[in-house]
């Protein structure tokens, strides 16, 4: 439970916001997304859950959406690009985080809570694709056009299928039921990396 002293009325402008308090609500937000999906998760609800007041919620997120959203970034986390020396290694450890994020308890039952609202919530969709899909895709296409550049990978290699595999392939093993394998990063990124290498180039590929 977050002290009352946290609650509305005691973070006076230019004050800044306990962290904790975030953390609060940003955990409370996560378990209603997993456990009663997006659209029975509610700000008082979580407001409750988090030990504050509804309006302390709104002073940081204007809307569900907004915190849904916020919520499901910070599952992500702040992931610098990784520059390992070599491309098809930067790659395996991007999608090594993304592989732990979406196979933690959860993590694919929020991801459907949200898919579930693009009908229905144009705006939890806009900032879910802003916030947490684009992130992740700018990081892959950011190697491979580093790569690219420095004559790795074959003329004419198409950078948007491969990021669209690259981060596809987990949703598409999910479907299938069975238990996603440890080295799941390692296969795709080497499946992926043969077809768009240049040849003589498939083993590695070195980054400034």
């Amino acid at each position: 439970m977050i002290p009352s002293s946290e609650t509305v009325g005691t973070a006076g402008p230019g004050r800044p916001r306990d962290p904790g308090v975030n953390r609060a609500i940003l955990k409370a937000a996560l378990r209603q997304l997993a456990e009663d999906g997006y659209s029975r998760m509610s700000m008082d609800a979580v407001a409750s859950e988090a030990g504050v007041t509804k309006p302390t919620v709104y002073r940081r997120w204007s809307s569900k959406a907004d915190l849904a959203t916020a919520a499901l970034a910070e599952l992500q986390g702040a992931e610098p690009i990784p520059s390992t020396g070599s491309a098809p290694s930067d790659l395996k450890r991007i999608l090594g985080t993304l592989q732990k994020t979406l196979f933690r308890p959860n993590g694919m039952a929020i991801i459907g809570a949200v898919m579930v609202e693009e009908r229905h919530t144009p705006e939890l969709i806009t900032l879910f694709r802003e916030r947490v899909v684009h992130p992740r895709r700018l990081m892959l296409r950011e190697v491979l056009e580093s790569a690219e550049a420095e004559g790795a990978l074959r003329a004419g290699a198409d950078l948007d299928a491969a990021v669209n595999m690259l981060i596809g392939s987990f949703y598409a093993h999910y479907l299938t039921g069975d238990k996603m394998p440890r080295t799941w990063a390692r296969r795709i990124v080497d499946t992926v990396w043969k077809g768009i290498a240049k040849p003589g180039r498939r083993r590695a590929a070195t980054r400034r």
